[in-house]
């Protein structure tokens, strides 16, 4: 079965300090505990702050480097989901249900993208 990456994009600077709450937290335990038991979910986790990451850069033969945060990047990668389905659809149908667990006020953007096997 075909294993995706889902990143999951969002703007920084616009999560609230406080917190998502407890009611998205549970409405995201029991989506959690659903894919997981429906063998679908390999690894998931949220990313730490652009502000703790440094990027790299390969460029006319030589690596750059800099640190966060990036603020030239309003979206940027706040997690990701390690899936493995059927297709593609069952791939986009969980991250549909996850996306909709989130409150209305906020935008973020989910990037489903299969993984090449060799």
């Amino acid at each position: 079965m075909p294993r995706f990456l889902t990143m999951i994009r969002i703007d920084e600077q616009n999560v609230p300090a406080e917190g998502p709450g407890p009611e998205f937290e549970g409405r995201m335990a029991e989506l959690l505990e659903e894919i997981t038991k429906a063998g679908v979910m390999l690894d998931t986790a949220g990313l730490t702050p652009t502000s703790e990451g440094t990027r790299v850069t390969w460029s006319e033969g030589k690596l750059h480097w800099t640190d966060g945060p990036f603020t030239e990047s309003k979206e940027v990668i706040g997690g990701y989901a390690l899936t493995q389905c059927k297709d593609k659809a069952e791939a986009l149908e969980w991250t549909k249900r996850f996306l909709q667990i989130h409150p209305e006020h906020l935008t973020v953007t989910a990037e489903v993208r299969e993984i090449a096997e060799g």
